[in-house]
């Protein structure tokens, strides 16, 4: 049996295919080593085994392995996580703690989804992978420690760093050897081996028969798309274990538990949209008014036009038409469809009579009158009692009191 075959069955790992033996045992030679590894993949491909496979098959298999979700620790708190913290060092630092890499020194950390690291933390994993010092927050000490660092994510770390949104020093730290996880729809006949072990996984666990599928059945799975990979597949299986009663699935009954199942997939053509990406809200808002310039110029050339001609024969080109039905809209009722016709136009525009609806109110900018509005509205708020509206002002009750007096408010 070789080397591949044994790690598969010690892990449980299933399949054949080859881009995933490739990457077992990219995993078995570098373990050896103390070199960084980044593991990329989708989500749901199994790329938390990997990690466990260098760590037990490397000299720090006796030390500590920690793994840890860079995503779900919130962002004010991973510094502390990950370096540790002295006592006082922010609000509920109660003790000192010891953080994930003075724990695990001698040993291994995997730190998935690394992506969602924010940039501060960022520097300071790249000061440990290339001196192994750190700082607990609050201490201005130095440590030292001696730990292996591998880090997978699901996301192109190259857009990331395009973006902004990741350094291209720690990337390329990281990824001094890459290991890269096929997605389930590349390994299409490896589905059915993985479905089989969970249907037998599932039928122990729940003690009942396991579940088979017929010919047609095994079909539709084979060539689905899988976007949530083999978590999603065993997901599924464990679904239809627990649910149905027949032991046997057709092909109708298994097209239930597929979300978005439409059928054979069939060609299509794909029209590729340019998008256009704006560095700064500045630009969008120079292109906004540029734009509102041409069809203010492009409007006012019309409405000169049809004032020289006056009388309604506009030869209007494909490119005006939608202009002046917008003029013409203006002036007749703007909750009716506008069809144009030209030799009525003079006669619509004399008999329109257009006025300016917008009532413009003018603002008053007045201290005082400020002052009284929002000492009324604060008693309002908290019908009358003058002490909470104080608090809400941020005054004292006896200033208050005069303002009331003296502006003669209504309490």
């Amino acid at each position: 049996m070789s080397d591949v075959q044994k790690i598969k069955r010690r892990f449980g790992i299933v399949g054949n295919y080859s881009d995933l033996n490739r990457a077992i045992g990219i995993a078995l030679q570098v373990a050896s080593t103390d070199l960084s590894v980044l593991i990329t993949g989708e989500s749901g491909t199994g790329k938390e085994v990997f990690p466990q496979i260098i760590h037990q098959f490397s000299s720090r298999k006796h030390g500590q392995y920690i793994a840890v979700n860079c995503g779900a620790i919130p962002e004010g708190t991973i510094d502390s996580e990950l370096f540790g913290h002295e006592k006082g060092a922010f609000t509920g630092a109660i003790d000192s703690r010891k953080g994930y890499f003075e724990v695990a020194n001698r040993g291994t950390i995997f730190l998935d989804e690394i992506s969602e690291l924010p940039q501060a933390t960022q520097v300071r994993l790249l000061r440990v992978l290339e001196s192994g010092e750190f700082i607990r927050v609050g201490l201005s000490k130095v440590q030292k420690t001696d730990v292996r660092v591998i880090a997978a994510t699901n996301v192109n770390i190259i857009q990331a760093i395009q973006e902004g949104k990741f350094r291209e020093d720690l990337y390329y730290r990281l990824n001094t050897v890459p290991i890269n996880i096929p997605p389930l729809r590349s390994r299409r006949e490896d589905i059915h081996l993985l479905f089989r072990k969970f249907a037998t996984d599932f039928a122990e666990k729940y003690r009942m028969p396991a579940i088979w599928l017929t010919d047609e059945a095994l079909n539709i799975l084979i060539n689905y798309s899988w976007h949530g990979n083999i978590r999603q597949l065993k997901n599924i299986t464990e679904q239809i274990s627990v649910i149905e009663r027949d032991r046997e699935i057709d092909e109708e009954t298994l097209k239930g538990y597929l979300p978005g199942y439409h059928g054979e997939k069939l060609p299509a053509i794909i029209k590729r949209e340019e998008r256009k990406i704006f560095s700064s809200e500045r630009e969008i808002l120079y292109k906004i008014l540029f734009d509102m310039k041409n069809d203010m110029n492009d409007l006012k050339k019309l409405v000169i036009e049809i004032m020289e001609k006056g009388d309604g024969k506009i030869d209007i080109s494909e490119g005006n038409e939608y202009l002046v039905q917008k003029l013409y809209h203006s002036v007749d009722s703007a909750s009716r469809e506008i069809t144009y016709q030209p030799r009525e136009m003079k006669k619509k525009r004399e008999e329109a009579d257009i006025q300016d609806t917008e009532e413009v109110v003018e603002e008053s900018f007045s201290l005082v009158d400020k002052e009284i509005e929002l000492i009324s509205k604060a008693l309002d708020k908290h019908n009358g009692k003058r002490k909470r509206a104080a608090k809400e002002l941020g005054i004292s009750e006896r200033t208050l009191y005069r303002k009331i007096k003296e502006y003669d408010i209504e309490n």
